[in-house]
């Protein structure tokens, strides 16, 4: 067994952790004592004795703990099994691993800190890019935080054991592992891992660049949300903003819109949301152009055009505390642009991917936008995350992704 650190925190620090958060920082420790290495084991108690829990080492950031476990428990390969195992046993009751794509780690929403791994399930795509014909399944990790990092061959062993995938890769170069002391590292684990595959979500079809896309390839948080969104969309003209890959945008096609605009700032994006289009018989009702978001909507709106649909689902614009005032103007912004090119009983679909800007503030934002723009809302749905990117108490961080659904009320005063 290795070495241990002890830390103990400062008076009147305990509580959060009591609650359930997953995270000490670094300014609420009063002392440490044991090795200060990337990923050491770590157990954490109050100012006053009292055992909070297990945790790992992260020495060079602002998050200097995260606790895996409330029990005297290291993370070795049996925790990892244990622990991936019951994660899977719930995304089975969510979700039909056998055919469907799926989150299966959420990190510490599933005791697994700083670990991120989707399970895709779907056909690869050969250099010449024709479909194989053979379904098959690959997981991507992303490891962020430096005891995943310690325990990675492990984590790999115990996800060939429970999930026999094709392969492994690992995308871990997300800007946040530099805070954890971490340098970049991409690349296959194990297996083979196609560039490219083809997946269904929604009764759609689609192309996922496991090698090259955004963070793990494909955005499987919004998968219910889509759906929902597209059940507004019959009959109307829609208008698809911040598409990426175009999943919003051809769910609603696909339920009937009279046309869809897709818009996204990136020219692959945009190729994706053609090529996704032709995929799926939607090119006649489904157009798509590069173009910066909010040049765009201001543009429209000079040329008087007008959408029975919109949807907005930008990156996340607040990274931390001190962004938030920059990312409520960006947020103000473009709904409040969206806002005057909808026509009256026009349908709004809003999200934001930031915990930091959460519901209440996010809510007020799309209230100050409609007064602003002289329209009123009739709020339809409030939505979330997909399932398999679960929530739980004590760790507000867990829920991160607003999307709301609202109605046009009434014409322009």
């Amino acid at each position: 067994m290795e070495e241990r650190t002890l830390i103990r925190l400062k008076p009147r620090e305990e509580d959060r952790i009591l609650a359930g958060h997953p995270w000490i920082y670094d300014n609420e420790i009063a002392r440490a004592e044991g090795p200060a290495v990337l990923g050491a084991e770590v157990r954490a108690y109050s100012a006053r004795g009292r055992f909070l829990g297990s945790g790992t080492l992260s020495p060079g950031s602002k998050i200097r703990v995260r606790l895996h476990s409330r029990s005297d428990q290291d993370w070795d390969g049996a925790f990892s099994r244990k622990t991936l195992d019951a994660a899977l046993a719930f995304r089975r009751r969510v979700r039909d691993l056998s055919s469907e794509s799926a989150r299966i780690v959420f990190g510490e929403a599933d005791g697994l800190p700083g670990l991120v791994a989707d399970r895709f399930v779907g056909e690869s795509v050969g250099p010449d890019g024709k479909l194989s014909g053979r379904t098959g399944s690959w997981v991507v990790l992303q490891v962020l935080a430096a005891g995943a990092e310690a325990r990675k061959a492990g984590i790999m062993e115990a996800l060939n054991d429970s999930l026999s995938p094709d392969g492994i890769l690992e995308r871990s170069d997300a800007p946040v592992r530099r805070l954890e002391g971490l340098p970049p590292a991409v690349g296959i684990l194990s297996g083979s891992v196609p560039d490219r595959i083809q997946i269904r979500e929604n009764g759609l079809s689609f192309f996922v660049d496991l090698a090259a896309g955004q963070k793990t390839g494909w955005f499987l948080d919004q998968r219910e949300n889509r759906a929902a969104a597209a059940a507004y969309a019959p009959g109307r003209s829609v208008l698809d903003v911040f598409c990426n890959a175009g999943g919003f945008g051809l769910c609603a096609a696909r339920a009937g819109a009279a046309s869809v605009l897709a818009v996204d700032s990136s020219e692959a994006a945009v190729a994706q949301v053609l090529e996704n289009a032709r995929a799926n018989g939607l090119s006649d009702t489904v157009k798509a152009r590069a173009e910066n978001a909010f040049d765009f909507l201001r543009d429209l709106e000079q040329e008087g055009r007008r959408f029975g649909m919109i949807v907005l689902d930008p990156p996340a614009f607040a990274k931390n505390r001190a962004s938030l005032e920059g990312a409520t103007r960006g947020y103000k912004e473009i709904n409040l642009r969206a806002l005057r090119l909808l026509e009256a009983g026009g349908i709004l679909v809003t999200c934001s991917c930031s915990w930091w800007f959460d519901r209440e503030r996010f809510r007020a934002v799309l209230e100050d936008a409609a007064a602003d723009s002289g329209r009123r809302l009739r709020y339809l749905e409030d939505r979330g995350q997909a399932p398999d990117h679960p929530v739980v108490s004590g760790y507000p961080e867990s829920r991160y992704l607003k999307c709301v659904i609202a109605e046009i009320l009434d014409s322009r005063r």
